[in-house]
């Protein structure tokens, strides 16, 4: 690197989007291949991977950074990877975007498929770990609240995983909520037939001791909205039942510290760590407390189980 650019701080993050721009399109790839097959595909975009420290070559193996080895779940990941560009696109843009209601609707349904790797995770690999919900979710007539539903993605996903379940998804955006019935259309019949989605912010619950498992997106939400949901959201969970949150992991570099803040404070969502969920839960009287970290750099999962509440005498 010459002089010139090592003083261009501008240029390297201009290079660092066009990195990012391989690993997506190397993801996308990988999701309906190998990822063996989507390096070999563009020897000059594998390279750009191998500048920016992602892909490592030593004759003729390549080794990649566990984010590009997800297997399955490649396609999801790049979904994730391509809303947030398209945000970042429309923020150099100079589009006063406040909340998802101003987001395209390619913004939503990339999150929503980016969603689906959620559930299937929540339904296959997280249920059994916590004591006592997969015997529930294996039960005719359990129910499971997808809290911003989205395009209803993860809610698919988890009926497709949970044949004996009902999955309620709820949204405060009324076009989300269209997309997702469109999307649930599409989907045909058999697991969608088990999907409701109806347009209700998550704030104006009043179920009680209806769900066996309750998904909250904590990032998707203001911290105003969380602290008026939360109790609600426990009100509605049927004893012993679980609450699992997602949230952001908390950033060590100040680059991705702020720019947590700002795509909160343009989402009208929150930057909430799950440190912050695990002490709001347990000042709720949620037991069994537990973090649980997903894919590197990944959302970090905050779990907590309902109370007996005759037992608890409240």
């Amino acid at each position: 690197m010459n002089d010139v650019e090592q003083s261009d701080p501008v240029a390297i993050l201009e290079g660092q989007v066009w990195a990012l721009a391989a690993v997506v399109a190397t993801l996308r790839e990988a999701g309906t291949g190998s990822l063996e097959e989507a390096l070999a595909a563009d020897p000059a975009r594998t390279a750009v991977l191998e500048a920016a420290g992602v892909v490592r070559r030593d004759g003729a193996e390549v080794t990649a950074a566990p984010a590009l080895r997800l297997g399955p779940g490649a396609a999801n990941a790049a979904a994730a990877r391509l809303s947030s560009m398209r945000q970042a696109v429309a923020a150099a843009g100079g589009e006063a975007v406040t909340g998802w209601a101003a987001q395209s609707d390619d913004v939503l349904l990339d999150q929503g498929r980016a969603s689906a790797g959620t559930g299937h995770a929540l339904a296959t690999r997280l249920a059994p770990a916590l004591p006592g919900l997969a015997d529930r979710l294996a039960t005719a007539g359990s129910r499971v609240l997808d809290i911003g539903t989205g395009t209803g993605a993860l809610a698919l996903a988890l009926a497709q995983d949970l044949p004996h379940v009902h999955v309620t998804g709820i949204d405060k955006l009324e076009r989300a909520v269209r997309l997702a019935r469109r999307e649930l259309d599409k989907a045909g019949p058999g697991a969608a037939d088990r999907v409701e989605v109806r347009h209700q912010d998550a704030a104006e619950l009043r179920e009680r001791d209806r769900y066996d498992l309750i998904w909250l997106p904590a990032p998707f939400l203001s911290d105003d909205a969380l602290d008026a949901c939360l109790p609600r959201v426990a009100a509605a969970l049927t004893d012993g039942g679980w609450l699992v949150a997602g949230t952001n992991p908390a950033p060590r570099e100040p680059l991705l510290a702020a720019v947590a803040d700002w795509t909160a404070a343009r989402n009208g969502g929150s930057a909430l760590t799950a440190h912050r969920m695990r002490r709001a839960l347990d000042d709720l009287g949620f037991q069994d407390l537990r973090e649980i970290p997903t894919v590197p750099g990944g959302p970090v999962l905050v779990a907590g189980r309902c109370p007996d509440r005759a037992g608890s005498g409240s």
